[in-house]
């Protein structure tokens, strides 16, 4: 067991932990966040992205040490009242049907929006392709991250 200082969703966790754990683990179990899911274990389905300075990654296969002095932010810091647009555009498009993907897609369609405010169908596809949907909702996917565009350009000009 080893003390971890982490920042998450821009509040400080003090974990007691071993270095290995995953850091899915430690967000769920230790911090109580629960809307990162677990899916596989070995991150190829996405249901475990979360960002990590910005970037998306595979939190199941990440020991909770790469969080150390880190940025990390699960799909409960992207808004407090899901009014992001891509949370927004996927209420619109009516995106999810079990639902069980979806922290995952709207972890990484925010990630690519940050990237590419303004994506093609082509980038979209390419960005989003590690997120597995077993329910195979990828075209409202791909029309709700057109839609986020859209929703973010009427906005103001805050970033994703």
């Amino acid at each position: 067991m080893a003390a971890f200082n982490l920042t998450i969703n821009n509040k400080s966790y003090a974990i007691e932990a071993d270095p290995q754990m995953p850091l899915l683990w430690v967000i769920r179990d230790l911090a109580g966040l629960k809307g990162t899911k677990f899916g596989c274990g070995i991150a190829q389905c996405g249901a475990c992205t979360i960002h990590l300075d910005g970037n998306p990654v595979r939190s199941c296969i990440l020991p909770v040490s790469a969080g150390t002095g880190r940025k990390i932010t699960t799909i409960e810091g992207i808004s407090v009242n899901s009014d992001h647009p891509v949370q927004q555009a996927w209420i619109e498009e009516q995106v999810p049907q079990c639902g069980y993907c979806q922290s995952g897609q709207i972890m990484s369609a925010v990630a690519l929006l940050k990237k590419t405010p303004k994506p093609t169908d082509a980038e979209i596809d390419t960005a989003m392709q590690g997120n597995i949907c077993r329910c195979g909702t990828y075209q409202r996917i791909r029309k709700a991250i057109h839609r986020a565009a859209e929703l973010h350009a009427g906005q103001s000009k805050k970033s994703f």
